[in-house]
């Protein structure tokens, strides 16, 4: 079977991909239900952030250590449908073509995740309705945003 797009998933959406307690992990299922298969990934910012995430503090009942976060992206790592991101273009390169729409300091690892679908014209799937402004009406086809939230 040949898949048609490649989607990469932000930190949010890979954290309620592996966490049926999140109140996005509904919205995540249905996205992987609607359509059949779906070539689907990650990178190592994403990766990071998910370990970055999953065991802070903050977390409380869901904190993971840190063996058990890595041991969550391995095995979603593991499904046929993953593909593994390499990042090898600079920040720069990546962001250039919509960097004057880059408002600040909290979208700069967004504006990474962004350029890299673009650049390996794929989609970034997220639930930040924020990065609509970023990706423009000129790269809207390399973003998926989900959720009614």
């Amino acid at each position: 079977m040949i898949l048609s797009r490649e989607y990469l998933l932000d930190v949010n959406a890979l954290i309620a991909l592996a966490d049926s307690e999140h109140e996005h992990y509904p919205d995540m299922m249905s996205w992987f239900d609607l359509g059949g298969r779906k070539c689907w990934g990650l990178c190592p910012l994403t990766e990071a952030g998910f370990i970055r995430v999953t065991i802070h503090p903050v977390m409380k009942a869901r904190m993971r250590t840190l063996n058990q976060a890595m041991a969550i992206l391995q095995a979603l790592k593991s499904h046929s449908d993953c593909r593994f991101w390499e990042i090898n273009a600079s920040w720069i390169d990546l962001t250039g073509p919509f960097a004057a729409r880059i408002r600040g300091h909290q979208q700069v690892m967004d504006a990474l995740l962004l350029g890299l679908a673009i650049h390996r014209d794929g989609v970034l799937v997220t639930f930040d309705r924020n990065l609509r402004f970023l990706a423009g009406a000129e790269f809207s086809r390399n973003l998926l945003v989900l959720g009614s939230h």
